[in-house]
């Protein structure tokens, strides 16, 4: 690992793993009073997708890692550092990067981050300063949930939000600056705002099923923060690059609805020619939000070198953050 002037970080690659299951608008008809109609209106979403037998946070991440790694042309001995943002690890120990770790085969550090939702703006802030203080030169950076095992099924307000998948990202030194910034922020005060109450050792899993080890949250509090905090931190960011908003190619928010990024996008002046969204195939995942949405861009030919790309994202925490990236891996016909 090498430290110098000009070191900066950039993205060489990117992966994704979806379950196989897909689960339609109308699989809720019979558990909640809900329909399709009411769904896609209020959230955006048309489907999603949930982790069946064997479909696990860690196998998830492993494969979208071993995506990013083989359109990089990397293999898994030269990364240095392997971070994974989730809230729904295999067990509250070891981390799932450790896990991915053996799964790879490979004996680099790992370790987990918990920030929901911002999960992948905090980890691409942790890359960051990893490969521009001479740290570590590849870093992956995994976003991954299986949030369906933690859903209340008679709660509408939430079982129809989310959805199971990983996403990933490659990390490596450049003599130009591919990450040009990020930022990160936390409000503690309204953590109680989006929890799950039980699990920890506060409150310890009670061995009957219990109402409390599902995701809880209110959603118009939520709501409004999202908006507020998301559409702050973007505007922070190109101020602080240098660059107009108008240069900015792509805006990927974080897939939580089809209202929240639409509302977003208005604020920052940003047309639905510019924003690149999947809540409604994939639903809102959480920390694997934005790395799955990036992803298919890119190798749908969407996201091409040189382009600004600016991801945003809003979680339990409350934690957002953003982060401004100049595209610096090949035109994916090129790289796959």
């Amino acid at each position: 690992m090498t430290q110098g002037r000009g070191r900066f970080a950039a993205v060489a690659a990117t992966g994704s793993a979806l379950p196989e299951r897909v689960v339609p608008n109308s699989f809720f008809e019979s558990l909640v009073e809900t329909s399709d109609e009411w769904i896609v209106d209020r959230t955006g979403i048309r489907e999603r997708r949930f982790a069946g037998d064997g479909e696990t946070t860690s196998t998830l991440s492993t494969e979208a890692a071993r995506r990013a790694l083989d359109a990089a042309g990397m293999t898994p001995e030269q990364l240095d550092l392997i971070v994974v943002a989730t809230v729904t690890p295999d067990r509250l120990l070891p981390s799932v990067g450790v896990m991915v770790q053996d799964a790879l085969e490979v004996t680099c550090p790992a370790f987990d981050i918990n920030a929901a939702c911002a999960g992948f703006s905090y980890g691409t802030s942790v890359a960051r300063a990893m490969i521009e203080s001479g740290g570590a030169d590849n870093v992956l950076l995994i976003g991954a949930e299986t949030l369906s095992r933690r859903l209340n099924m008679k709660d509408r307000s939430t079982c129809v939000l989310f959805g199971d998948g990983a996403g990933s990202a490659l990390f490596v030194p450049s003599a130009e600056p591919g990450v040009m910034a990020t930022n990160i922020a936390a409000d503690g005060r309204v953590a109680k705002l989006l929890t799950i109450p039980t699990g920890g050792t506060a409150e310890p899993d009670p061995d009957e099923p219990a109402i409390d080890k599902i995701v809880m949250q209110s959603g118009k509090d939520v709501y409004k923060r999202a908006v507020v905090g998301m559409t702050d931190a973007c505007r922070s960011l190109i101020e602080k690059s240098g660059v107009a908003a108008e240069d900015v190619r792509w805006l990927i928010p974080h897939q939580a609805n089809a209202r929240i990024m639409k509302t977003v996008a208005d604020r920052l002046g940003f047309g639905t020619d510019r924003v690149i969204s999947d809540v409604e195939r994939i639903g809102n995942t959480s920390a694997a939000s934005i790395p799955i949405a990036l992803d298919e861009a890119w190798r749908a030919g969407l996201v091409r070198p040189g382009e600004l790309v600016l991801m945003t994202s809003f979680g339990a925490g409350l934690a957002w953050g953003a982060s401004l990236i100049r595209w610096t891996a090949p035109a994916f016909e090129a790289a796959a």
